[in-house]
């Protein structure tokens, strides 16, 4: 396979970067993935560095808070720059509490320093914005044309306040500096190499499941997630970062269930007989969340494939390879 473009990734040792990383490389475009390993794991590239020699794939451990060490960049003097694609932020309630700064700086600096190097290189720019983003909203399902509902000063805002700050970045930098800015906003995803501390509803209660512990539910379980499985979230990534589509498209699953009725198709897929045990309600946790994934569907022909019985099936199977070691 002749390897004649290059794209950069920033977070791609995280849980949907590397995942971008092999998508990429399989279809034949070079990729350097930066990562300063605070969340992601390295690990998780084990398998493109295996397959790929350095003329196709580069890992460099950096945090883009920090200013971009261009001349490590050894495929962009080979290769050219055909797309920065800015995937590293710290996204799980846990993360909010432990590393709120850092979460501030890599979507803030962070975007400045990938956004300067994607008009640097006439590069296309793909930034991984949120469906935290409309808060706890008042609209759905949640259209692109939605502002959110966010409160600035509570324990999520590092994230959701920072995210739209970065669509600011990317929105105003198209419309003044000629970006080819895209911004994707995700919503619920999961799959394997997610990380199984990281307090998100899908690892927490999986791992719960397979350790016999109680199932903890934060408020009444009345509340709504969709869920949209890796391998078709990274396929949307793709179709939009190959579009010249520069407005946020919405990517997610757009089937909506209360997190009761995930966790007892949980218990279902894992045998677990574990109890559900109530905890106290998350501050500004969204009590409803559900895209509606027209705009990704009319222009761009997308919408997901796998769902959730076989999406957490194989989800669960890797979670419990890892437990066992």
């Amino acid at each position: 396979m002749s390897f004649k473009r290059h794209v950069l990734i920033t977070g791609g040792a995280g849980f949907i970067g590397s995942h971008l990383c092999e998508a990429f490389l399989s279809r034949g475009i070079a990729v350097t993935a930066v990562d300063n390993l605070v969340t992601g794991r390295r690990s998780n590239l084990d398998e493109a560095i295996r397959q790929h020699d350095s003329s196709k794939f580069q890992f460099i451990e950096h945090d883009v808070s920090e200013p971009l060490p261009e001349e490590r960049f050894e495929l962009v003097s080979k290769l050219g720059l055909h797309g920065v694609l800015h995937f590293a932020c710290p996204a799980s309630p846990v993360d909010f509490d432990r590393i709120p700064e850092v979460i501030l700086k890599v979507d803030s600096l962070g975007t400045l320093h990938t956004v300067d190097l994607a008009l640097k290189h006439r590069a296309r720019y793909l930034l991984a914005s949120t469906s935290e983003i409309y808060g706890d909203p008042l609209e759905h399902p949640q259209k692109e044309s939605y502002w959110g509902n966010v409160n600035t000063l509570g324990p999520r805002a590092c994230y959701d306040e920072v995210k739209r700050f970065a669509e600011a970045i990317v929105s105003t930098y198209t419309r003044i500096r000629g970006l080819n800015g895209g911004m994707v906003r995700i919503f619920n995803t999961y799959g394997p190499r997610m990380r199984l501390d990281d307090g998100r509803i899908v690892p927490e209660l999986a791992r719960q499941a397979l350790s016999g512990m109680p199932l903890t539910v934060h408020g009444t379980g009345q509340q709504t997630r969709s869920f949209c499985y890796v391998s078709d979230l990274v396929d949307g990534i793709i179709r939009l970062f190959e579009s010249s589509l520069t407005e946020p498209v919405n990517c997610g699953n757009p089937v909506e269930r209360t997190v009761l009725e995930f966790a007892s198709e949980l218990q279902k897929i894992t045998g677990s007989t574990s109890p559900i045990e109530f905890l106290p309600a998350r501050q500004d946790d969204p009590r409803r969340r559900c895209p509606d994934i027209t705009r990704a569907r009319t222009l761009l022909g997308w919408e997901p494939k796998v769902d959730l019985a076989e999406g957490l099936s194989r989800t669960v199977e890797s979670f419990r390879a890892e437990l066992m070691g």
